[in-house]
């Protein structure tokens, strides 16, 4: 319990890491609530929290099926790509279509396509079975 009182910011980090995996374990479910944003939040979060939260959190089911491929080597199947992707462009879309100003239109359009290079470019995909790629492609 003194660790507690030495720093209580480690008390608001536990909270929002909890709270971030309970929206991501929900977000596995609902479509509409992106799951790996959620669960790399909590993962940060909870590892500022405590070493023994963060510990258990990677040993979950959880993240070893949405987040273990990607924190060791930045590499998701096409099928996890397009479940981020798809749900975000829907509500970017919505808010596309939503919005009057044209300027934030724009804003919208480059963000959808940032996002999409991002994905393609910078994180490799892997076969739907397969987890990691070999070491020797690099």
């Amino acid at each position: 319990m003194k660790n507690w009182k030495k720093n209580p910011v480690r008390l608001i980090w536990l909270f929002v890491g909890f709270l971030s995996m309970g929206i991501g374990a929900v977000g596995v479910v609902l479509p509409v609530l992106p799951t790996t944003p959620f669960l790399l939040l909590a993962s940060f979060c909870l590892a500022k929290g405590s070493a023994r939260f963060h510990n258990w959190f990677t040993g979950t089911k959880l993240y070893k099926k949405h987040l273990d491929s990607f924190v060791k080597n930045r590499s998701m199947t096409l099928k996890t790509k397009f479940s981020l992707l798809i749900p975000v462009t829907c509500m970017l879309l919505l808010a596309f279509l939503a919005m009057q100003n044209v300027y934030g239109r724009i804003f919208i359009v480059l963000l959808i396509i940032f996002k999409y290079v991002y994905f393609f470019t910078k994180i490799r995909t892997v076969p739907a079975g397969q987890k990691f790629l070999p070491e020797a492609e690099g």
